[in-house]
């Protein structure tokens, strides 16, 4: 098939290098323009416009695909099918319709929940014992589109970065599948029962709240490593939990309770942080961040 994809972060490279796999012709990877990173602030291209230059692929960066004029050099690709993932950019209708087959989204849960742009941060705030991924048919609205495929997981203990790696290979797997077989896959109307929003994370949502109780602190914890990292203050200066296990022992919340930096959530239980990262530093296990900063008990955290 003649196929454009659009995708931006490292979760859609995997259904990109699925698809040049399979032997499909990727006539145009259109993806987020570069964006200013690192100490000196020099604009990074996407993941993805780094695999596509890699494997040869023209890439096209527009701010907005509203204008006309972007619209039909789109057009002129004379697409079998547009492959979305995590593009990052509103489609609009002239574009969801100009390929023969339509455009079809890679959508990291298991539809109609958590329609939106942080499932999978969101599935694990929530405790939700299962995600998945879906292959959807795009529509105007927000991943409201008929569905055609899915693929489920147990979230488990799993972080949001090793379950973004797991979605974004199970994604790219079904994606070829779907359109190994197009005609095998018809379209599901999404329920209205059921219908959830993974809002955008807010970096404010990453500062441990552990009034909120253990269980609740350690989801905080997966959902946010490697990204925002969730954290805690002492003396002014941030850690980052990365890892922590929920442990019974209640107590006072904030509150260091040992030596070991069991943290107090309340009546509920505690928190002991097992991997950590001061600001400028690498991530260390708690016990040698331990021997070389002192966090005794009775210290209350901010």
């Amino acid at each position: 098939m003649r196929i454009v994809f659009m995708g931006t972060p490292d979760f859609a490279v995997p259904t990109l290098d699925a698809l040049t796999a399979a032997g499909h012709s990727v006539v145009a990877v259109y993806t987020q323009p570069p964006r200013p990173a690192g100490r000196g602030k020099a604009p990074r291209p996407s993941p993805v416009q780094a695999r596509a230059e890699a494997l040869g692929l023209p890439v096209r960066t527009p701010l907005s695909l509203n204008d006309a004029a972007e619209q039909d050099v789109f057009d002129a690709f004379e697409a079998d099918v547009a492959v979305v993932a995590a593009y990052g950019l509103i489609l609009p209708i002239p574009v969801l319709h100009a390929p023969r087959l339509g455009s079809l989204n890679v959508h990291a849960s298991l539809l109609p929940r958590w329609r939106g742009a942080a499932p999978i941060q969101r599935a694990i705030l929530a405790g939700d014992e299962r995600t998945g991924v879906t292959i959807m048919a795009m529509a105007k609205g927000l991943d409201t589109g008929p569905m055609l495929a899915k693929v489920s997981t147990p979230v488990d203990e799993k972080t949001a970065g090793a379950l973004t790696e797991e979605l974004a290979h199970a994604g790219a797997a079904l994606m070829v599948q779907v359109l190994d077989q197009i005609g095998a896959y018809p379209p599901i109307v999404q329920p209205e029962d059921g219908v959830t929003y993974a809002a955008k994370i807010d970096k404010a949502e990453s500062h441990l709240d552990f009034t909120a109780g253990p269980v609740a602190v350690e989801r905080h914890v997966r959902a946010f490593n490697p990204a925002p990292g969730a954290w805690f203050a002492h003396k002014g200066e941030r850690y980052k939990v990365l890892a922590a296990s929920v442990d019974s022992q209640p107590g006072p919340a904030g509150t260091v309770l040992d030596e070991g930096l069991l943290i107090g959530c309340g009546e509920q239980g505690s928190l002991r942080p097992t991997l950590i990262q001061r600001a400028g530093k690498g991530a260390m296990a708690t016990a040698d961040l331990l021997r070389g900063t002192a966090i005794p008990a009775g210290t209350l955290l901010e």
